[in-house]
């Protein structure tokens, strides 16, 4: 970089991509509302202001006992457990300065700043993110065991009167695509696929028809096996039957009835895919090391994971039992997508299809849960509602106008110490001030009153290292060195004391950016970008902001320094 046109055109391009990171602008994403795939326009506000200048999103988590009955004197000990979890996940999300906290014995209390869509961060938070990989039914066990469960609703008193229709359900989401197409759509819709020869017997392999329950159940048309689909208005209905004791207890032992996550069209109405499945999973999420969202042009979007190494040995040697089964990925007791067929033994890799209607931030969240691991209990949100700032307007006047003072001063004493090369290293620290908000944008920070105190001291810290180098740079004028000799050799020689200095601070920076929460890790981040901003400002763009001088004014004898 000895050439200064290109030193000048670095410096202009780095501005011109700061203004560009500081620049307020709509961000347009893909997502599906009302089961139609929509364009959704979102204002993107860089530097949004923390919780205690602005407030934000307030959310109470409880234990959730209706999905799962914990020990009520465990229950604080569960909550200890979930609270690393929660924080991941928050932290995941992109959010800085969220306070995530345990209150009392039985609540987690989650403050997050300022976020612009905090029904997704609710979503996330509360995910119990469990992930299971079962095989599907291949015995017809369900075939088998529906006229006693027809029974037991006729008994209870469950069915519908005739000619009373089912409450219809929420608009579905277009899920994974329609395979049923062509003419034969209804033919194929009520015919079961032939049996295999170490199935059952032959007579069992059509669906009993007739019965509350089993009118409800349609057949796989693809030949799956285990796959069922219900009309999406007769999901309710089906789910309550499932939750009576009886029909529980009846259904076919070390077997369960999950549902798919996507609904789909078959010739103009939506169903939604049953599955029954063993309940032993031949692996869990437990050995999960990582996911990260995809797309591929056929799948669509999709999840990528990585087991461990001991996951992937026991993954691939229950996937070599089961080759030629089908294999559902469950999260949180819903069936991800259709089960992939095993064609061989898997190892580490695989990946969770999303399906289609579903947009590349839906495989981000997925894949933020997955990485951050299942909570050990599943949490409900008790309570959600927007907060005020929690210092006082007389309070962040006074942070403010106290770190402009000292800001002023900064910039008067290099000014009347240092004459015209103080005058240099204010012009570096104006670029300072952008490059190291830019860089805060660019990791969507938030700005706290202690982050901006970490922002004033990274301005102190700026023009220590341009002090250093004057002072080098006037000792070599003293021994009688020519102007541009003297200013080669003060940057030269500054540079070891002014790396020493930033690394060990950038070092206790970064201590407290892995230890402390909340505004402290903000103070953490504020002040590490502020340090790498003033390397560049002080070393490379007042250097620069010489050699311009002493391109324009040649022959100079004095320095002004």
């Amino acid at each position: 970089m000895s050439s200064l046109k290109y030193r000048i055109a670095l410096i202009l391009g780095l501005c011109a991509l700061s203004v560009w990171s500081l620049f307020p602008r709509n961000v347009t994403t893909r997502q599906v509302s009302g089961g139609v795939m929509r364009d959704v326009t979102q204002r993107r506000v860089p530097l949004r202001k923390g919780l205690d200048l602005q407030g934000g999103t307030y959310l109470a988590l409880e234990v959730d006992e209706s999905r799962q009955a914990i020990d009520k004197s465990r229950i604080g000990e569960a909550i200890d457990r979930a609270l690393k979890t929660v924080r991941n996940r928050v932290e995941g999300i992109g959010v800085s300065e969220a306070v995530v906290q345990k209150a009392g014995n039985d609540r987690i209390i989650v403050q997050i700043p300022g976020i612009q869509d905090p029904e997704r961060a609710a979503d996330i938070v509360w995910q119990q993110a469990f992930l299971e990989f079962k095989i599907t039914d291949k015995t017809r066990a369900l075939e088998r065991t529906l006229p006693r469960l027809d029974q037991i609703v006729k008994d209870k008193g469950l069915a519908a009167a005739p000619g009373k229709a089912a409450a219809p359900a929420a608009q579905p989401s277009p899920g994974i695509q329609s395979f049923l197409t062509g003419a034969d759509t209804a033919k194929k819709a009520n015919k079961a696929p032939a049996a295999k020869k170490d199935s059952v017997a032959a007579d069992t392999a059509s669906l009993p028809t007739g019965g509350a329950f089993s009118s409800l159940i349609q057949q796989s048309p693809s030949g799956m096996p285990g796959e069922y689909y219900i009309e999406s208005s007769n999901v309710p209905t089906v789910q309550s039957y499932l939750q009576v004791p009886e029909v529980e207890a009846a259904l076919p032992p070390g077997k369960q009835i999950r549902f798919g996550s996507d609904s789909m069209a078959i010739q103009g109405k939506w169903y939604r895919a049953m599955y029954m499945v063993d309940s032993k999973p031949i692996i869990t999420g437990d050995y999960l090391k990582d996911a990260q969202p995809n797309t591929w042009p056929i799948e669509g979007t999709i999840v990528q994971f990585t087991l461990d190494n001991v996951g992937g040995r026991r993954f691939r040697a229950e996937t070599g039992k089961h080759v030629g089964d089908y294999m559902a990925i469950i999260l949180d007791d819903r069936v991800m997508g259709r089960p992939p067929v095993i064609q061989g033994a898997i190892g580490t890799n695989g990946q969770i299809t999303m399906g289609q209607g579903r947009d590349i931030r839906d495989a981000q969240d997925l894949a933020l849960v997955l990485k951050a691991g299942a909570l050990p209990v599943p949490l409900r949100v008790a309570e959600t509602r927007n907060i005020g700032p929690s210092l006082g307007q007389d309070s962040i006047h006074k942070g403010v106008q106290a770190g402009v003072i000292a800001v002023i001063l900064v910039v008067l004493i290099m000014v009347v110490y240092y004459h015209f090369s103080g005058v240099l290293a204010v012009g570096g620290l104006v670029l300072y001030v952008l490059y190291t908000l830019a860089i805060l944008a660019g990791f969507n920070a938030v700005l706290t009153l202690p982050g901006l105190a970490g922002f004033v001291l990274s301005i102190g810290i700026a023009v220590d290292a341009n002090v250093l180098i004057f002072e080098r740079i006037r000792e070599e004028l003293d021994r009688g060195k020519t102007i541009r000799t003297a200013i080669d050799e003060g940057f030269k020689h500054a540079m070891p004391a002014i790396y020493d200095s930033n690394v060990s601070t950038i070092l206790t920076a970064a201590v407290l950016y892995q230890y402390g929460t909340g505004p402290v890790k903000g103070f953490a981040v504020t002040l590490i970008a502020g340090i790498v901003a003033s390397l560049v400002t002080s070393i490379f763009v007042v250097r620069t902001f010489y050699m311009i001088w002493l391109n324009r004014s040649r022959g100079v004898q004095t320095l002004s320094i």
